[in-house]
């Protein structure tokens, strides 16, 4: 057992002489020491020592706290509330007790935790009731008060590792426990070993790994309270965390109320107005945070559907299909920064139309796009900061409290130990890095266009063409499509609207379409309009600047 392997240290201890009586009586002109020790029924050990100091001297006593229980184990004990009273102090330092003690009487009390181990179906007390000493002590004698009578004492005294047997030591008629020794040297010690029925008090010796790495990642006190430090900045940050996206939360689960998408005018046509004004390519950033392929080709659409580009479905050589991509009007000052720059990346100045595989063979660069668009939410006052930011900010932050956490650790293992308190800020910095993209929060405004935004999904799953007039359907649909792209929905509008008759505006087809076999309806274009969303996905994608996703799920 691991308090075998500590008594092992101290060596076996012999049994006390003959009972005698404590009669000695310190000399005015030596050093001699009365230890007082009372047994809490708590396991505490409340331990008084008076010591005489000749007038003008000085004596100095290093008591350790730790003691060497085995391979690579080490018994601790605690010392709390430590006082002197009279020319001396008391303190604890380290693994260490420090008593100082003047010219004349010092009395210094205080208690210690960790003196009670099993032995077999026993408790056994022990405590170096005197040593450590940088003078002879003349006398040193022990007395013990306990809540029952001690079965057993065992007293050993001078260098440490002797099995030399106190002078005296024996269980003062069953009440208690009295020892003592004559003349201790410098540096010599008495150890008091008491043995207790079980069941008097609770044991609490503390064993703990003394050296290599296992002792450094020990959980000990210190390490214990930076876990309980840790727990709490934890749910501190998770509640401010939900503060913060709370309202999101509540945009996501609440029921969603009308939302006005179709708007009538006084002569009773019926034009579609988005929510708030959102932009398709706005819309999926407002929704995942992130600017992605899918919001960029939803633009595109929306800029053919504005009449800033027209697109035209090409054969070409074997019959493969391609599309045309043609300036139609010049970007102007109507265009959020944004569309402008998906403009530029589409249709380069001095470029009057380009084929989507000769977008293929170059590379755009969306990059302007991807600034210019988290810029503009923040503008919108939908996000406080651009979220790609917030998101890198608390990355970086996550990153660099790990890595600190990781050099802490090893300058604790290698100096004082409490390793694992290194490893807590590990920990933590890893998953303040993790839920780094948790980071961006929504204003209110970006909350309430969020729940809007779920309304127009709504309208994009419900709306029947028949409570459309027929003249406005095309325009409508043609409005409506582009965050139908966006939102995921192409397939279930295309489907909507395919058997939308396109002249019905007085004019065949689509007016921002075109196809190599033109048609009065929309059920060809239906089946082929997804093939150019998806080579127009992969254009934009190739360039590497953004996340190649559709349909952001609000």
């Amino acid at each position: 057992m691991v308090v075998a392997a500590f008594a092992s240290l101290i060596g076996p201890l012999a049994a006390a002489g003959p009972a005698t009586a404590l009669t000695s009586q310190p000399l005015p002109d030596v050093v001699s020491s009365e230890v007082r020790l009372k047994l809490e029924r708590d396991g505490r050990l409340g331990v008084t020592e008076v010591v005489t100091v000749p007038e003008g001297g000085t004596a100095r006593r290093v008591v350790p706290l730790r003691f060497a229980a085995g391979e690579d184990l080490d018994r601790v004990f605690t010392v709390t509330d430590a006082r002197v009273e009279g020319s001396g102090s008391a303190s604890v330092t380290g693994d260490e007790l420090v008593l100082e003690a003047g010219g004349g009487r010092t009395t210094a009390t205080y208690v210690v935790d960790g003196t009670i181990s099993e032995v077999g179906d026993e408790l056994e007390l022990r405590w170096q009731v005197a040593g450590g000493w940088n003078t002879d002590l003349d006398s040193v004698t022990v007395s013990l008060a306990s809540p029952e009578a001690p079965r057993s004492v065992n007293c050993l005294a001078g260098p440490a590792g002797s099995s030399t047997p106190c002078t005296s030591a024996d269980l003062a008629d069953g009440r208690g426990v009295r020892a003592e020794e004559i003349g201790l040297g410098t540096g010599e010690r008495v150890d008091l070993a008491v043995g207790l029925s079980a069941g008097v008090v609770p044991p609490n010796a503390l064993v703990v790994e003394s050296s290599g790495l296992a002792a450094a990642f020990a959980l000990t006190p210190v390490t214990a309270v930076g876990l309980g430090v840790l727990l709490v900045l934890l749910l501190g940050g998770v509640a401010l965390l939900w503060l913060l996206r709370g309202r999101d939360a509540a945009a996501m689960a609440a029921g969603v109320g009308p939302v006005t998408v179709l708007v009538a005018g006084e002569d009773g046509r019926v034009a579609f107005a988005s929510p708030d004004g959102v932009l398709p390519g706005q819309v999926g950033t407002v929704v995942d945070e992130h600017v992605d392929v899918v919001d960029v080709t939803a633009t595109v659409i929306d800029l053919a559907v504005r009449n800033y580009l027209w697109i035209a479905e090409v054969g070409s050589a074997g019959g493969v299909l391609d599309w045309r991509i043609v300036r139609r009007n010049p970007a102007d000052a109507a265009l959020s920064g944004y569309e402008r720059a998906v403009y530029r990346a589409v249709l380069p100045d001095g470029a009057d139309s380009v084929l989507l595989s000769e977008l293929r063979a170059r590379d755009v660069d969306l990059s302007a796009v991807r600034d210019e668009l988290y810029g503009d939410v923040v503008a919108k006052r939908w996000f406080a900061r651009r979220p790609d930011a917030e998101r890198t900010l608390w990355w970086w932050a996550g990153a660099g409290t790990a890595a600190a956490g990781a050099v802490l650790t090893a300058v604790l293992a290698l100096t004082v130990g409490h390793a694992l308190f290194g490893l807590v800020v590990v920990a933590a910095g890893i998953a303040l890095a993790v839920f780094a993209r948790a980071m961006p929060a929504r204003t209110r405004r970006g909350s309430a266009l969020l729940e809007h935004v779920r309304g127009l999904r709504g309208y994009l799953r419900e709306l029947d063409p028949a409570d459309v007039p027929d003249a406005d359907r095309e325009l409508v649909f043609s409005r409506s499509l582009p965050y139908a792209v966006v939102l995921g929905e192409a397939d279930r509008w295309l489907g909507t609207f395919a058997r939308l008759r396109s002249d019905a505006d007085g004019t065949p087809g689509l007016y921002w379409f075109g196809e190599t076999d033109p048609a009065d309806d929309l059920d060809r274009f239906a089946q082929r309009f997804p093939s150019f969303l998806g080579a127009l996905d992969g254009v934009l994608a190739q360039a590497g600047h953004l996340r190649s996703l559709r349909g952001p799920t609000p």
